[in-house]
């Protein structure tokens, strides 16, 4: 963990909403930190890949900065951080796991960034995120990417939600050159649509424009 100027900052940043919850403390949650976190660790990676990869396409590369800013790989930056041992948490949140929960390792990750980002500026953020972060993206270029709809069903996941659903809005054209249009329902709610030759490069193409608009 680097130095911070103003220690406050980590403290916020390691606070979870519980253990404000348990304490008369006039100190907050994590949670905006988290909120400016996640947008700066996506502009970071977003244009570290984008120079770093200038002949892959749009979809490759939302898929590799999934990879790199989803649950999972930030709970394992946690994990080598040993942030677990030092978040604030409540009695209860850490007796039911809280400091192995990868999901709260991953929010704890983001609000780290942002406290670093108003402490010591974009130039530290970046540098904590590529020392961290964005040290294994050679690695995951080189394996297999997630699709679009594995992805998407990831992120629906992790925030407790029912799986997406895929239905057919239209069907255009002869047998032998259809055109899909397949819209994709989350939480109830109509989210995207995608189009294609098939009915799962539509429903592909539908999870690629919901998770461009859902924020990570």
């Amino acid at each position: 963990m680097m130095q911070f100027n103003n220690q406050n900052l980590l403290s916020q940043a390691l606070t979870h909403r519980s253990w404000v919850n348990e304490n008369d403390n006039n100190r907050g949650t994590n949670e905006r930190l988290e909120f400016l976190g996640d947008a700066i660790l996506e502009f970071v990676v977003s244009l570290s890949i984008y120079n770093k990869f200038p002949n892959e396409e749009e979809g490759y590369l939302t898929a590799l900065r999934a990879n790199l800013v989803n649950t999972k790989n930030l709970s394992i930056v946690a994990e080598k951080l040993n942030l677990g041992k030092e978040i604030y948490l409540s009695k209860g949140e850490e007796e039911g796991g809280g400091r192995t929960n990868p999901s709260l390792l991953a929010d704890t990750v983001e609000a780290v960034i942002g406290a670093i980002y108003l402490d010591r500026g974009i130039t530290a953020a970046q540098k904590f995120i590529e020392e961290n972060i964005l040290i294994d993206v050679d690695k995951k270029a080189k394996t297999p990417l997630k699709d679009p709809k594995s992805l998407l069903q990831e992120k629906i996941q992790s925030r407790n939600l029912s799986a997406p659903k895929y239905q057919v809005v239209s069907e255009i054209g002869p047998d032998h050159n259809k055109e899909f249009t397949i819209e994709v329902i989350i939480n109830g709610e109509a989210k995207a649509k995608g189009v294609g030759k098939s009915k799962s490069e539509a429903e592909q193409d539908a999870a690629s424009s919901a998770l461009k608009d859902m924020v990570n």
